[in-house]
């Protein structure tokens, strides 16, 4: 695969960047983020606020009006096992979520929260 799997791997969240095979979603999980409401919202790509702020909800409807959700994707590598975490921030507005910011750690930035923690 080379130097074109390995670009795949950076542009694609779903291609594992250790070995380019594609990965697999293990989990799925949404969030409410408090803090962040409409013309409040702060863009932020630190794991530890994430950890500090999601607050698990089983359904969009949960979330009041005005305030941000997050979609939380986990992949792992069927391959080599590399786990990585996609998060996509939104404003629910009228049945559409207008995404604010999609970050992806992929150096195990969230593994503690993800498999330290049981989510709702």
């Amino acid at each position: 695969m080379g130097l074109i799997g390995k670009l795949r791997a950076k542009i694609f969240d779903k291609y594992c960047t250790m070995c380019q095979h594609e990965m697999n979603v293990t989990a799925q999980w949404l969030y409410a983020l408090p803090d962040m409401s409409v013309g409040h919202y702060v863009r932020h790509e630190d794991a530890e606020y994430y950890k500090k702020h999601l607050v698990a909800i089983r359904q969009k409807s949960q979330v009041p009006a005005g305030m941000y959700a997050c979609h939380m994707d986990v992949y792992q590598c069927p391959q080599c096992g590399h786990r990585a975490v996609k998060l996509m921030v939104f404003l629910p507005v009228r049945e559409e979520e207008k995404i604010e910011q999609g970050i992806y750690f992929d150096n195990g930035e969230m593994d503690d929260f993800v498999f330290g923690t049981r989510n709702g």
